[in-house]
């Protein structure tokens, strides 16, 4: 029983991700997405896209990442991707995930830890997927929304191109298709 009480209370704790608003808005819509909801598309576009994975990868362990790889900005908040690459903010969310998953039976908590860091380092098949497929939706939401993020954080093309490049280490299909975007956001003054 009692590490069924401690399920609950990681359940309860990370109601608090709603509540982490980051830097770009859903397409159609004049409010900032939540980390939650990011969570939630990316582990949906992870899985439509799918086959388009370069490498040989398990979707349940790539979603897995998915879920669990924006938890440590409960603690430390969200940061625009072009900025929160540093060892400061890495290591705000990797305190923040020991909080968390500490919560967790220990099992469960090396099981996700684990998971956290092999998505943090990018080297394996599903973590270089999902690391490409965290990329998908705040380029569209910016390319659908006049690239409201990119002008409101000064971010230029060069900077696009350069952190998001790395969703062709996940797939190349996909990435030829969201530069081809990317071009046309240029082109109509969006980027």
């Amino acid at each position: 029983m009692e590490n069924i009480e401690k399920v609950l209370n990681f359940i309860v704790e990370i109601e608090k991700l709603k509540d982490v608003l980051r830097k770009t808005k859903p397409v159609g819509l004049d409010r900032y997405e939540n980390s939650a909801e990011h969570s939630w598309h990316v582990c949906i576009s992870a899985l439509m896209l799918k086959d388009y994975a370069d490498g040989e990868i398990n979707i349940d362990r790539v979603i897995k990442m998915l879920l669990l790889h924006d938890l440590g900005e409960i603690d430390a908040g969200d940061t625009i991707i072009y900025a929160a690459e540093t060892p400061e903010n890495k290591a705000k969310e990797f305190a923040g995930i020991h909080r968390l998953f500490n919560i967790l039976p220990s099992e469960l908590a090396s099981e996700y830890i684990a998971l956290w860091q092999e998505f943090e380092s990018g080297v394996s098949d599903d973590a270089v997927y999902a690391k490409a497929i965290d990329r998908v939706p705040p380029l569209l939401h910016n390319i659908h929304g006049e690239g409201h993020s990119w002008k409101a954080h000064n971010i230029s093309k060069e900077q696009v191109l350069s952190v998001n490049s790395r969703i062709g280490k996940g797939s190349e299909t996909l990435w030829s298709s969201l530069e081809q975007k990317l071009e046309v956001a240029v082109e109509q003054g969006i980027l």
